[in-house]
């Protein structure tokens, strides 16, 4: 959905933006591997001994696979998310250390006890969570030491030893120092749980977990807390009640169900639609914002959840492997093969439970909010703000974007530096406009620097949004994750349709100003983008491999100084260039103008592509130098193609550089 402004958004709170941090971070080393997770549950649920289908040889892979692959697998992805392929192997080099420590201390212990009171295999989840990211990092950090001061010839043999000598060095450590203190921690962790469980008092765990799902720091919880307790109880029993803590997806059915029947405005209409999407997808977000609108729901959900935990309690369920995402088919999916009836009457009863309780909140509160403004929209913004991100299955919430308080004339697309990716937005913008036949607009770009209050909506980037808040605090903002194809042009579009056909309340537009001249005159295709800047690799690099060849052929043309690479790496620990459609835009910061000394475009297509971080993948790097402007009428072309994915199609099917140029050349003149 796409909301206006006109105050600066409230920063939320260092200590949950902490923890949602921490959470988010977790949740990026586990869910990757949910599917092992379900393969290792699938094993467990069929072939032990209480199994579907007992079978005592291939129930023996689901040790080795909890014990040694999981761990290793988290501590690879999250070595990964720091530093690449080869964090991701000296975090699990590293981790290995500390999957034998825990091993030999329990072996020590148990040596002690009697058989019958010796204590179980500690799966290294935690300890994988620790050392995978700790050691990419330290990693990352040594070789930031010698980067280069390496000989060439000399790289491969520097880069192979350096890891195996500290992925040795990392691993006795965890062996020594981190396999204790995990140890120490989950006997810590199990301990209060089976208090909780002997005391009967498991269904209090919603307090903390219900209210922590809506404000987002359910991950932290999830993750990293009853993820790994969950599949040490697996391991040791065949299922977990801990599972279903979090998943249950009744609680939100409930609260979805009474706005459908006691809800007023655009909350009543969407509820049904997001009950569909909550309940069956699992997509439990989506009834965050009806609880945050109605902040007295939140007694609805502790006690909904409640009720659901204590009835898995008294029937003894549990889950085999956790429900990712928690839709009902994922948790009937990881149901233990006795515990249906269970599980389906705690889902049932936690919907129930939260309707009634919810439902009488509404109605108590209904004559009031039917006479107030619909509040919906703005808890829609709530919810985003405290997710930190936006999130298309709540933007799809809304009935229909919001109306501008004012005329829109003056359209503004800002970024950083104002000459690359707020460039090529504002050319998608210009032609979408054009598409759609609206008229009277005055399309620009500019860095957040330059902004001067005269806008009317401004587009931003994600991370910007707050910053171009502060300098246009009276215009309308917009922020958009993908800039050749984010959804949110459309509600642009849309919105602007109906105020200029009068469907939105709108004073009477006056002409638009004219777009200032550029400094110097858009020169011919050839003066920024030549053959010899084009190339073609088969293979893929890494972001920083990427950033260094387009900073080289671009310091090459004559374009930049051998500093601009260095600002092109500090552009993307600020904010990434990466556009959609497989297309990124490098470029320096604005404080990086000294570096640049000419206008140039570098195209390098690498077919196998670069990891740019968050999850997208660049097959185009275009390398951005830009002077005076020289270079924008070239570079709103290229946005042009880029959005055109047939254009894109042909692009990637080019066989040579020099096809490829020509392919360029012609979509610019």
């Amino acid at each position: 959905m796409m909301s206006s402004t006109t105050t600066s958004a409230k920063t939320p709170g260092g200590l949950r933006v902490g923890i949602q941090k921490v959470g988010s971070f977790m949740s990026g080393m586990v869910m990757p591997n949910i599917p092992a997770l379900i393969a290792w549950g699938l094993f467990t649920a069929l072939f032990i001994a209480d199994g579907w289908l007992p079978n005592e040889q291939l129930a023996s892979v689901g040790g080795p696979m909890i014990h040694y692959l999981l761990p290793l697998l988290i501590a690879y992805t999250g070595g990964f998310m720091i530093h690449d392929k080869r964090g991701g192997v000296v975090g699990a080099i590293a981790t290995v250390g500390a999957i034998a420590g825990s091993d030999l201390l329990i072996a020590v212990q148990n040596a002690d006890l009697p058989a019958d009171n010796q204590i179980g295999q500690i799966h290294m989840f935690i300890g994988a969570m620790i050392m995978g990211p700790l050691a990419a990092w330290i990693m990352k950090k040594l070789d930031g030491l010698w980067d280069g001061r390496i000989k060439a010839g000399f790289e491969m043999l520097v880069n192979m030893f350096s890891a195996g000598i500290f992925g040795f060095l990392a691993a006795i450590f965890s062996f020594y120092v981190l396999a204790p203190v995990v140890n120490w921690i989950m006997a810590v962790l199990g301990e209060a749980v089976g208090w909780l469980v002997n005391h009967s008092l498991l269904p209090l765990t919603s307090i903390i977990i219900e209210p922590a799902k809506v404000f987002f720091l359910n991950n932290a919880i999830n993750h990293g807390v009853l993820t790994p307790l969950g599949t040490a109880e697996v391991a040791e029993h065949g299922k977990s009640i801990l599972f279903l803590l979090e998943a249950n997806p009744g609680v939100g059915l409930g609260v979805l169900l009474a706005f459908t029947f006691f809800g007023t405005g655009a909350a009543k209409g969407s509820a049904p639609g997001a009950a569909i999407i909550h309940f069956f997808g699992g997509i439990h977000e989506v009834y965050f914002p009806y609880v945050l609108m109605k902040p007295a729901l939140i007694i609805a959900v502790i006690l909904g959840g409640m009720s659901g935990v204590a009835t898995n309690q008294l029937f003894g369920d549990g889950l085999v492997g956790p429900a990712s995402p928690g839709s009902i088919i994922a948790v009937l999916g990881m149901t233990f093969r006795t515990d249906y009836l269970g599980v389906i009457l705690s889902v049932v009863i936690s919907a129930a439970v939260t309707f009634v309780i919810a439902a009488i909140i509404l109605r108590a509160s209904r004559k009031k909010d039917l006479e107030k403004e619909d509040q919906f929209s703005a808890a829609v913004a709530k919810t985003q703000a405290a997710k930190g991100k936006q999130s298309a299955f709540l933007a799809n919430l809304a009935d229909a974007p919001a109306a501008a308080t004012k005329t829109i004339q003056k359209v503004v697309f800002a970024c950083d530096a104002g000459m690359g990716s707020s460039a090529m937005g504002a050319s998608v913008l210009r032609k979408k406009f054009k598409d759609a036949g609206l008229t009277g607009l005055d399309v620009t770009n500019k860095s957040i620097a330059n902004l001067d209050g005269t806008a009317d909506l401004v587009v931003t980037q994600q991370q910007l949004t707050d910053r171009a808040r502060q300098n246009e605090p009276s215009a309308m903002h917009v922020s958009v994750d993908a800039f050749m194809n984010a959804p949110e042009y459309d509600e642009i579009v849309e919105l602007l349709r109906r105020q200029q056909s009068g469907e939105e309340p709108a004073a009477a537009p006056e002409p638009a100003a004219q777009a200032e001249p550029a400094a110097e005159p858009a020169p011919a295709s050839g003066d920024v983008l030549r053959p010899e800047y084009v190339r073609i690799h088969a293979g893929s690099v890494t972001r920083d491999d990427a950033l260094r060849e387009a900073a080289g052929i671009l310091q090459q043309a004559g374009a930049v100084t051998g500093d601009y690479f260095e600002a092109m790496k500090a552009r993307e620990e600020t904010v990434s260039t990466f556009m959609g459609n497989g297309l990124a835009i490098p470029h320096g910061t604005d404080a990086a103008k000294d570096a640049v000394l000419g206008s140039a475009l570098s195209v390098v297509r690498y077919d196998g592509g670069v990891d740019w971080g968050d999850g997208d993948t660049a097959t185009f790097v275009v390398g951005i130098a830009g002077k005076g402007g020289a270079h924008l009428e070239i570079l709103s072309s290229v946005a042009v193609q880029f959005g055109d994915d047939d254009a894109v199609a042909k692009l990637t099917a080019a066989a040579t550089p020099e096809e490829l140029y020509a392919l360029l050349a012609d979509g610019i003149n």
